[in-house]
């Protein structure tokens, strides 16, 4: 398991993975300040070592701009995500990096919306859609204009724990099925109403086979 990152770390490295993806070369220490507002030059150092110990990056303290990303694909056409172990309880993630339990790196045409995240199937919850146990579930944002009719969503009706509900419209309001076995429908009069947290996008499974590349690159 990765270990977490703070808020500001996160976004740190993100914006040093952007930049690299832009200029091929990383920003200096005064760039990282000026992006954020940090004026101590020490500070930001402080940051860039705290990503070292956790595993992100190799410094080179003589240089300006030495630092090395580590485990990230840093095509412009790549996208990292961070994952989650499961919902949770509060229907809340706390940033980029707090709770996530690793980070995964993907083409941005399997999961290109800015702020979307991955969450592992446990148990018997998505077995209904044929996400097994274990499996990468991405879960992306939705906006009030999206289409939701027949989608699965991530929601927290009456502000209680979160789960994932497949959504259908009917005269009457909106019918949220469980996808958990043997749980019964909800009716809530809108969308609205409901603290959605996202829909599902799609759903990954790594084959542990002998051979063969991985189709995720830890970050």
């Amino acid at each position: 398991m990765s270990p977490s990152l703070n808020d500001i770390e996160r976004r740190i490295l993100d914006y040093m993975v952007s930049y690299l993806r832009a200029n091929t070369y990383q920003p200096s220490i005064r760039e990282i300040g000026e992006e954020f507002g940090i004026k101590s030059t020490k500070t930001v150092s402080e940051h860039l070592q705290a990503l070292a110990e956790k595993g992100f990056l190799e410094r080179d303290p003589s240089r300006s701009r030495g630092v090395k990303i580590l485990g990230v694909d840093l095509s412009p056409d790549a996208i990292t995500l961070p994952c989650y172990p499961s919902l949770p309880d509060d229907g809340s993630f706390s940033g980029f990096g707090e709770g996530a339990e690793t980070y995964l790196t993907l083409d941005r045409r399997l999961a290109g919306a800015r702020g979307s995240f991955l969450v592992r199937a446990r148990g018997e919850e998505l077995v209904s859609m044929g996400a097994q146990s274990g499996d990468y579930v991405l879960v992306e944002p939705v906006s009030d204009g999206d289409a939701l009719d027949g989608a699965i969503i991530v929601a927290r009706p009456g502000g209680g724990a979160p789960g994932y509900y497949r959504v259908n419209r009917n005269g009457h309001g909106v019918t949220l099925q469980s996808l958990r076995p043997g749980v019964e429908a909800i009716v809530v009069p809108d969308l609205e109403s409901l603290a959605v947290m996202g829909r599902i996008g799609g759903v990954f499974r790594h084959f542990d086979a002998p051979a063969g590349p991985s189709s995720f690159t830890a970050h």
